[in-house]
């Protein structure tokens, strides 16, 4: 029989004993059965299914045991037969329940066993248990037993193993059994019962299971009452189970170790799970109780003390602090006092131990709370308690301060305890753990606090939490709301945060600050008022102590007490606190203590005035009057009350009598002060109150501190003063003359309160009550030497001026000065010398007519347009040709730079002359006449030129030049004409007289062309060079000398130079620089081989300037070496050469080349004879050569000490060498009688030199020189035109007298040759001079009687040629006199832009701002013992600043005198003096930018100091003081000069890029000052009408290059103050500014962001910058948002400080917006490549969020570790309770993206690549694992079953 069939129907007879044999019959065919009836087959499986689905029990029980048998002989697969009996398990009557659970239990006990098999499963629902248990209920109990079984039976394989196989049952039971309360959630408890049972049974094997039972704690729900029974059935059954395992290990080391580390993992558990989740108010009872058995039996069995029990403590300490019920309490404070016991059994323990006291210490704010309580239990625990930590706590001040050893948890992870006590820690030991560690607090200060991410101060977190405090303080004073976060800070933080200050009070140097914070929290949460009055009590026991000793900390807590009378109710407990020490009886400190803290009571609430004006009666200063400290602690009680309340302060009236009444003249003083403050609210009569305690107050004049406190009082009399004059004027008569007393330091302070009582006068009333008010006041301002003094007689001296201004007389005229001699003589001048107002007379006296005869024909007004015009220009074109023919140059080059100076005044008139000659009908512009006029005057002369005579052609190529230097810049076109005819005759070497001349002109002309015509000046310069080297005349050379050293004038000018790009393409690749290197290195060739001159000077200039790729070859060097002229023929070559090389320093100074300029100025002061001892002396071949080389030293020195000068580098050392070797010279050559060409052309040098030099230190107005010195000068200029000398010797005596007047007759380049104006009225006899001649009345008759003599030998001389002199001489000097514009300066490119403003300066002779004035200009500082303090220069300097006008003085060369005078006297100043080096050239700066307005030479002060040549040489707070006023010099310069600012603001910048040696702190000031003054040029002008707005955008995009590296957290440390500064200045700035700019210049792409990681620095400065900028409202949280997606997608290496400040700009935002970020943040944690990024941004968010944020202390690392605590205490807030679903549910999704990602990388089976998540994340995977799957946990609540149970199955290691 084939079939099964029969053997089936057998199975249904009713006999129980056939049924068993069918049973055994069919098992036993399966086992031999073929294949086609095997159970593989259909028949077979049919017949096992009907065997197991019969009815009959006995054939079911007989089925499952040979099922059961076939499975265990391998017959059937073990999952076959499972799967076999769970199918008919489901349908299966309930009786046949057991059974099959007994045969499925049996195959898992078979399957676990064989090699094979595993005890991981997909998941907890494949596990082969869990299966049976979700099967059917009826399956439970079975399935109990069953289990126990199991662990019987394999414990032998290993209980770790079992309890892995075990887990997913557990786990499952757990989570979907106990959710509800039925039948099945008992299988749980039951399971768990019997788990505990087995550990009972076998200790030994026990710990695995235990380890099980904890991690299954973690998944037990929370959300109701029943749960937490559920709770407390595991714990009480897990806590027995361990006594009884305890017990029977104890003895046996290892293993007891082992179960008390289990013991401690399970105690930290239970508290850790309590203090982070919210269990049901059932309260901790029974679980400490239940605690503390466990570890009573520890302590009593005589283990040791567990290290993992600290934990335990903080968590207890969270526990305790939230506490509110008694029995609670209790309970918590035995587990305590057992564990403390247990840890320090004795004093010995104490006294030894190694570890932080942290943990317990924390203890002590909560516990002396308790002892408040009326519970007698719970305050006999506390004081068994309180009497541990109290020698705990001395143990901490009494040990060495150096770190103890700090107990290592079980857990890693962190819960809200271990974040208190980090915190703790951080603040005590700031080391270099802790350093990288940023406090949160500082987020909700920022308001308070823009202050970028700093090294927390040990200090700072403390002051930090105080501000915060007293903001939430003062927000409920101004009845706002609170913020949701500061409600849930002030129901929930207090008591945590007071506890850990309340540790810090022992600490050595936070302790006063802690003091404070604890103060402003009990102000903030009045409920803590008992608490804190409690610890006041107890920490006064400790600080009292004789091993102690801290009465400072002692007097400083007892200042708390008045903070905690902030609520009315504590009032009562603070006064009774402090009365005992207001006994009689008391000690004085003590006495004198409570007084000051009564009354500070009261001003912390008015319920205490009773109390405390009991304590003040007048009777007070009856029975203390020995007692001095007490009297003074009720005075200044008193002044208190009056100063807080006036109202209160009467009510002491009498009291603050008996203090002003007393002779103790602190007393007195206080007494004073409290009168004051009830004058000052007007409560009390000022006269009233005077006439009664005026006869009390007499001593004020020996005690300064009881004169201060008079002058308090006495600045309230000026309210009615006019209504009381007598009596208001003794008033001031007393405050006078503590003012006038002397200087003794300690009335400083007396003499200021003094100055500020008298300007609350009336200045009338101060001038009728006080004689000579205004002259002794100015007499005492420049007597005062004391700066604080100083700076309150400035503010009284501004209350003058500005009283003086408002009540000016408005038509007072100013005395007239008449016309000085000298100026007489010149204004008849022209009329005298052309009398006849003839052409020949012109022809004559050729020179003088150029530059005072009219050509114009006199009826020239009565033509016609056309012909006016044509008679015009015929007449000027006569009189070129006319003068031209006769002005002798005689092949001098000073000759003919005179010549083009008279030229240029010639080709003035005729160009105006010219244009005044059109018809005024045309309609053209003036441009348009200019260019025709200038094209017509320069074709003429062109015409004239090429048919002229040699001295004619010389004479109109030097009228061309003048020209071209009269034109604007605009018509260039004729410039470019000129150059080009001029270059013509430039390169005819055979007519040396077109060459000289012609290159003269074409020097000129190339300082003054377009500032775009590159290509013309380059070709100009170039054709010079090449004429320098190929001719073969000495003075030609020396004339191209002269022109190359006139190109040097405009190289290097202009701010576009910096970008050379441009500027090298129009000029055939020669940027400027190199054009001028050539130019050098020719000229120092050129002098060295022309002299023989050996100088390592000119050597050095070469090497300064190397060949540039297109320069001249050396050669001609060769070529010429041997051809050397007789420099006796033509001296002039070699002095053209040295004045050249002198005329080019101004370029080489823009260059930056600083040392060269000084070393030019030493070799040309060398050249000059008896000058050789000041510097290093040339060594010479011949006397020839060092005379032509001194004779180039005196006409190039003019030109060197006017731009020293200006520069600065020139001391008055070297400046008086020079007059004395030009005195010296100059004698030696008029005694010595030689008749040499070379002598009397030295003479003529010397002469004209040495008065130029004079006039350029005396016009400065910086440099005395003797009036003797001088005088000495003129009288040798005067012999030599008097003297029988050569004409040309005659000559340079008169220039160098009307030079020394300030002709500056021969000079081209820029000098300070002011106009003159006479100011006689304000000048002082002295024995020196400083400032122009003409201006000193010493020197007026005198130079009179020298221009008399001039003036006849001009009108009326034997000799023709000495007149043509003369009188050229003084047309120079008259021309000087009355010309509108300065000589020698062509103004018609003028760097600024004359723009002052027509202001009155006329001033009464007792004005204030006069007598400052010419004091500022008089005072000496070079005479011995007549030293002017610095301060008082500042301080006059100051007053004048915000003067709103000035009398009309030179204060151009003030201001640069007091520029140098602080260099001058440094050395003589006292080492203690209080002023900073530099602060008077500041304060010149600032007086300068406040009146360039009204002067132009202040205006021209600081065009020199901007100018980048300049300003990159000035002192580093020059330069700041520059930039931070940027918005200054924009008001006060012209739009191209702005331009010309802002460029050399950005190339100055950008030097610092390139380099890298510069001061990382002084580009950081600069920086910082440029972001400043930026600011303002924003803040001030309208962005979108400014026309240089492009500029500072420039300035801002070079300074946001130099801004400092955006820094990890972790290298915080290295970054000073001025970083933050300077970012904080930065975004201040870039907030000013436009916003599409902004927009712009920020933005950045997701690839550049991606790109730049690691590499680039700018991208995420950028990114740094628009945060900072969206958290300063700058821009709107928009933009923050787009930046969202890279900046959490992106490496976290160098994001730490971006991730913060996107926090940071979060924090003060919406909540819905915050809310999004956070989900956003999850969601990208999902699929980001970098999830430590995203979770990094999550837990910040977090931490600043939450609840526990004033605790947060983060790092990189911290802020994950934290996740734990932050996120679950920020979803569990109302708040933010509606996002949780949809937060937690994103967590946990990329918890098991984490998990998949770990598990593989932990197998071996990552392959790089195969994950989204980048390799380099991968060293964090298990670190993120764990916070993220404890996260999870945590929040499980929150997620459906499936989920929980997926959590539950991750193997976490």
């Amino acid at each position: 029989m084939e079939s099964y069939d029969p053997l089936i129907e057998k199975t249904r007879v009713p006999q129980p004993g056939l049924q068993k044999l069918a049973v055994d019959s069919i098992f036993s065919k399966l086992r031999s059965a073929p294949k086609h009836l095997s159970h593989e087959s259909e028949p077979g499986a049919r017949a096992i299914s009907l065997c197991l689905t019969s009815s009959s029990p006995h054939v079911v029980d007989r089925a499952v045991r040979h099922l059961c048998r076939l499975a265990a002989d391998a017959v059937l697969p073990a999952h076959r037969a499972s799967l076999e009996l769970l199918s008919a398990l489901q349908a299966s009557d309930p009786k046949l329940v057991p059974v099959f659970v007994k045969g499925l239990a049996f195959l898992v006990r078979h399957a676990f066993r064989s090699d094979n098999a595993s005890s991981h499963f997909a998941s907890p629902h494949s596990h082969p248990f869990v299966r049976v248990l979700l099967c059917r209920p009826e399956v439970q109990t079975e399935l109990l037993q069953q289990a126990l079984l199991f662990m019987l039976q394999n414990k032998h394989v290993g209980m770790v193993r079992v309890c892995e196989f075990l887990r997913p049952l557990l786990d499952v039971s757990i989570i979907k059994l106990l959710v509800t309360e039925s039948s099945s959630s008992l299988f749980a408890m039951q399971l768990i019962s019997s788990m505990v049972t087995f550990c009972c049974s076998f200790p030994h094997e026990s710990m695995p299971v235990f380890r099980l039972l904890i991690g299954c704690l973690r998944y037990l729900p929370h959300e109701s009452s029943g749960d937490y029974r559920k709770l407390i059935f595991v714990v009480e059954h897990m806590v027995e189970a361990y006594i009884v395992v305890l017990k029977s290990l104890a003895g046996k080391k290892s293993l007891i170790t082992e179960a008390q580390l289990c013991a401690v993992e399970f105690l930290e558990t239970i508290l850790s799970l309590s203090t982070c989740l919210q269990w049901h108010a059932g309260g901790h009872e029974p679980i400490c109780e239940l605690l503390r058995r466990l570890l009573s039996v520890q302590k009593d069995l005589g283990l040791p003390w567990v290290l993992g029990l600290s934990s335990t403590i903080v968590s207890l300490f969270t526990i305790i602090v939230q506490s509110e019920l008694e029995h609670e309490q209790i309970s918590i404070l035995k587990l305590l006092l057992l564990i403390l016991k247990w840890k320090y059994d004795n004093d010995a323990a104490i006294s030894g131990t190694k570890f932080s006291l942290f943990e317990e210490t924390l203890f002590l704010l909560p516990v002396v709370s308790l002892m408040s309580s009326p519970s007698k239990s719970v305050k006999g625990l506390a004081t068994d308690l309180l009497f541990l930590l109290e020698k705990l706590l001395v143990k901490m001040f009494v040990a060495p301060k150096d770190k103890p050893i700090v107990e290592g948890g079980v857990h890693y992870l962190s819960s809200p305890g271990i974040i208190v006590l980090r915190l703790l820690r951080h603040l005590w030991y700031q080391d270099g753990e802790s350093s990288s560690r940023t406090s949160l607090l500082k987020l909700a200060l920022m308001g308070l606090n823009q202050s970028e991410i700093m090294l927390d101060r040990p200090i700072s977190w403390v002051s930090h939490l105080r501000a915060f405090c007293l903001s939430i303080v003062d927000q409920r004073k101004s009845s706002l709301p609170l913020s949701h976060f500061q409600e849930v800070f002030l129901n929930e933080m207090p008591l945590l945060l007071s506890a850990v200050l309340n540790v810090l009070l022992i600490h050595p140097s936070m302790g006063a600050a802690a003091v404070d914070s604890l103060s402003s929290i009990a102000i903030m949460d009045p409920k803590l008022g008992v608490s804190l009055l409690l610890t006041i009590m107890f920490y006064s026991n400790i600080f009292v102590r004789n091993d102690i000793n801290r009465h400072d900390m002692l007097l400083k807590i007892l200042e708390m007490l008045p903070s905690l009378a902030s609520h009315s109710a504590m009032v009562p407990l603070v006064v009774q606190t402090i009365l005992p020490m207001l006994n009689k009886d008391a000690k004085v400190s003590l006495y004198s203590t409570a007084t000051r803290l009564l009354c500070r009571t009261w001003e912390t609430n008015d319920r205490a005035f009773g109390s405390l004006q009991g304590v003040l009666l007048p009777k007070g200063f009856t029975n203390f009057t020995s007692e001095r400290d007490i009297c003074i602690s009720m005075a200044a009680s008193i002044r208190d009350v009056c100063h807080k309340s006036p109202d209160r302060g009467v009510d002491l009236i009498l009291s603050v009598s008996s203090c002003i009444e007393s002779q103790d003249p602190v007393i007195k003083a206080l007494g004073l002060q409290s009168l004051a403050c009830l004058c000052e609210a007007d409560v009390i009569d000022f006269y009233t109150a005077w006439d009664v305690i005026a006869k009390h107050v007499q001593g004020y004049q020996d005690d300064p501190i009881l004169a201060h406190s008079l002058f308090l009082l006495l600045r309230w009399g000026a309210m009615d003063a006019e209504a009381y004059p007598e009596a208001s004027k003794s008033v001031l008569q007393i405050m006078w003359d503590v003012v006038t007393c002397g200087q003794e330091r300690q009335w400083a302070k007396a003499k200021i309160s003094a100055l500020e009582a008298l300007a609350q006068y009336e200045v009338s009333q101060l001038e009728n009550s006080i004689p000579d008010f205004k002259k002794m006041n100015l007499e005492l301002f420049f007597s005062e030497t004391d700066p604080k003094v100083l700076k309150a007689m400035e503010d009284f001296h501004v209350k003058i001026i500005t009283h003086e201004h408002i009540n000016r007389r408005r038509l007072v005229k100013e005395k007239r000065v008449t016309g000085s001699k000298i100026e007489k003589l010149m204004d008849v001048f022209p009329q005298v010398i052309f009398s006849s107002g003839k052409m020949n007379k012109a022809r004559e006296l050729p020179g003088a007519a150029l530059l005072c005869f009219s050509f114009t024909p006199k009826d020239v007004n009565e033509h016609q347009a056309s012909k006016r015009l044509r008679n015009v220009h015929a007449g000027y074109e006569n009189a070129l040709v006319e003068v031209a023919a006769s002005l002798q140059l005689s092949r001098n080059i000073l000759l003919a730079l005179m010549a083009l100076q008279s030229w240029k005044g010639f080709m003035r008139r005729w160009m105006k002359a010219y244009t005044l000659s059109y018809d005024a009908k045309a309609q053209s512009s003036v441009l348009d006449k200019t260019s025709k006029a200038a094209s017509d005057i320069l074709k003429s002369m062109i015409a004239t030129a090429d048919e002229a005579i040699p001295r004619a052609a010389e004479n109109i190529a030097l009228a061309i030049g003048a020209l071209c230097v009269v034109l604007p810049p605009s018509v260039h076109t004729v410039k470019s004409a000129a150059s080009k005819f001029l270059l013509e005759w430039l390169l005819q070497h055979e007519h040396e007289h077109r060459q000289w001349s012609a290159a003269i002109s074409l020097g000129l002309i190339s300082s003054c062309l377009h500032v775009t015509d590159h290509k013309q000046r380059y070709h100009n310069i170039t054709g010079l060079l090449e004429v320098l080297f190929d001719s073969k005349s000495s003075l030609v050379k020396g004339a191209c000398g002269v022109g190359l050293g006139f190109s040097c004038q405009d190289l290097l000018t202009r701010a576009e130079t910096a970008d050379t790009s441009t500027v090298m393409k129009e000029t055939e690749k020669v940027p400027e620089s190199e054009l001028l290197g050539r130019i050098i290195r020719a000229l120092a060739k050129m002098l060295q081989q022309r002299t023989r001159c050996s100088s390592a000077v000119l050597d050095s200039l070469c090497s300064c300037f190397p060949l540039g790729s297109c320069d001249m070859s050396g050669n001609v060097f060769e070529q010429l070496s041997g051809n050397r002229e007789d420099l006796e023929e033509d001296i002039w070559g070699v002095a053209g050469l040295v004045l050249g090389l002198a005329t080019s320093i101004s370029a080489i100074y823009r260059a930056g080349e600083l040392e060269t300029v000084i070393k030019i100025k030493n070799l040309v002061i060398s050249w000059l004879p008896n000058v050789h001892s000041l510097v290093e002396s040339s060594t010479f071949q011949g006397k020839e050569s060092e005379i032509v080389l001194a004779l180039g030293s005196c006409i190039a020195l003019p030109t060197i000490v006017a731009f020293c000068q200006r520069m600065e580098l020139v001391d008055d050392v070297e400046l008086d060498h020079i007059l004395v070797g030009f005195k010296e010279l100059i004698s030696e050559l008029i005694d010595v009688k030689r008749s040499s060409i070379l002598h009397h052309s030295l003479l003529m040098g010397s002469c004209v030199g040495a008065g130029t030099v004079l006039s350029c230190i005396l016009n400065e107005g910086v440099h005395s020189i003797e009036v003797e010195r001088v005088k000495c000068l003129l009288e040798l200029f005067r012999k030599c035109y008097l003297n029988p000398f050569p004409f040309l010797v005659h000559l340079g005596g008169m220039l160098g007298v009307v030079n020394a007047i300030g002709a500056g007759a021969g000079i081209l380049v820029n000098m300070n040759f002011p106009n003159y104006t006479r100011q006689s009225g304000y000048q002082k006899m002295s024995s020196s001079v400083m400032g122009p001649l003409l201006s000193s009345s010493d020197f007026e008759p005198y130079l009179t009687s020298l221009v008399q003599e001039m003036f006849l030998v001009a009108q009326n001389s034997d000799n023709h040629q000495l007149q043509q002199f003369a009188s050229w001489v003084l047309a120079f000097l008259r021309h000087h006199l009355w010309s509108k514009e300065l000589l020698g300066v062509d103004s018609d490119r003028s760097a600024v832009e004359t723009n002052s403003k027509s202001v009155s300066h006329s001033f009464s002779e007792d004005n204030v701002v006069l007598k400052l004035s010419l004091w500022l200009m008089d005072f000496k500082y070079t005479e011995p013992g007549t030293i002017v303090h610095i301060s008082r220069v500042i301080a006059v300097l100051r007053c004048l600043s915000r003067a709103p006008r000035l009398p009309s003085l030179d204060w151009g060369s003030i201001i640069r005198r007091c520029m140098r005078y602080e260099a001058k006297i440094v050395e003589l100043l006292p080492n203690d003096s209080t002023c900073k080096n530099g602060t008077l050239r500041e304060e010149c700066i600032m007086f300068a930018m406040a009146h360039a307005n009204q002067f132009d030479s202040l205006l021209t002060f600081l065009d020199e100091l901007s100018d980048f040549s300049r300003f990159r040489t000035l002192e580093i707070n020059l330069q700041s003081c520059l930039l931070n006023h940027l918005a200054d010099l924009v008001k006060i310069y012209s739009n191209s000069r702005l331009e010309k600012l802002f460029g050399d603001v950005s190339n100055h910048l950008s030097s610092f890029i390139s380099y890298k040696e510069s001061s990382t702190y002084h580009k950081s000031l600069l920086c910082i000052s440029c972001w400043k003054g930026l600011y303002e040029c924003l803040d001030e002008v309208s962005v979108d009408t400014s026309g240089y707005i492009s500029h500072i955008e420039r300035c801002m995009e070079v300074l946001f290059t130099l801004l400092p590296v955006v820094q990890s957290s972790a290298t915080v440390v290295s970054r000073d103050a001025s970083s933050a500064e300077e970012w904080s200045e930065a975004v201040r700035c870039l907030g000013k500014a436009p916003q599409s700019w902004l927009l712009d210049f920020l933005k950045v792409s997701h690839e550049e962001f991606v790109q730049s990681a690691g590499k680039s620095i700018e991208v995420p400065k950028k990114v740094y910058a628009k945060i900072k900028l969206v958290k300063t409202g700058s821009l709107s949280l928009i933009e923050l948002g787009k930046m969202k997606s890279y900046i959490l997608n992106s490496k976290s290496q160098g994001l730490w400080d971006i991730l913060f400040e996107v926090v940071a700009a979060l924090y003060h935002a919406e909540g819905s917006i915050k809310k999004q970020w956070l989900i956003d943040a999850v969601e990208i944690s999902c699929v980001s490549r970098f999830p430590s990024t995203a979770l990094q941004f999550l837990g910040l968010l977090s931490a600043a969020c939450c609840k526990y944020m004033p605790f947060m202390i983060v790092d990189q690392h911290m802020v994950l570790n934290d996740l734990p605590v932050t996120i679950v205490s920020l979803l569990a807030d109302q708040s933010w309770n509606v996002v949780a679903e949809t937060v937690v549910s994103h967590l946990f999704s990329s918890t098991e993206r984490i998990y998949d990602w770990a598990v593989q990388i932990a197998d071996g089976s990552y392959i790089p690549g195969s994950q989204p998540i980048d390799e380099s994340e991968n060293h964090m995977a298990v670190f993120l694992l764990q916070v993220m799957h404890h996260t999870c946990v945590l929040l499980k609540s929150h997620l459906p079953l499936d989920k929980q149970l997926r959590l539950a199955s991750m193997v976490i290691t």
